[in-house]
């Protein structure tokens, strides 16, 4: 079977864009563990709205010190997103990766989390950033002892 030429740029867009949203959530990744706080604008919209266990936030701003509220006791993170299941639909797409945090408190504590996050993303001027954020909690342990 051989592709035509609208075939096939639609079949690169779809590519381009896939690519683009996966780098988007590797960039938010990056993002938390560390604190990109001014790529911010890279990663989501303006009017992004969140919402986790630790609360909802609107806007770039309560995204910012959402995040912080719940980090400001952690030395370190370290995320890691797999499972990532893209669906396009014209200039939006739902996205939803797996999430496993390690969150080290100090020296001699840390604790691993689990969740999924659904994002949405829309296209914009400026390329794919996501306006929505739903962070759905798995697992989450008690201190542990560190090996390390």
């Amino acid at each position: 079977m051989s592709l035509n030429s609208n075939d096939t740029e639609t079949l690169i867009r779809e590519l381009a864009d896939r690519a683009a949203l996966e780098d988007l959530v590797a960039r938010h990744t990056l993002w938390i563990d560390e604190a990109r706080w001014d790529e911010t604008d890279r990663i989501f919209t303006d009017d992004i709205v969140t919402s986790s266990l630790r609360g909802e936030a609107h806007g770039i701003e309560a995204l910012i010190a959402l995040v912080n509220k719940g980090h400001d006791t952690i030395a370190r993170t370290l995320h890691n997103k797999t499972n990532i299941v893209i669906d396009l639909d014209g200039d939006t797409a739902a996205v939803r990766a797996h999430d496993i945090g390690v969150f080290i408190y100090d020296d001699k504590t840390e604790a691993i989390a689990a969740g999924i996050h659904h994002y949405r993303a829309r296209r914009t001027e400026d390329g794919w950033r996501f306006d929505r954020l739903r962070v759905e909690p798995v697992a989450l342990t008690t201190a542990l002892d560190r090996a390390l």
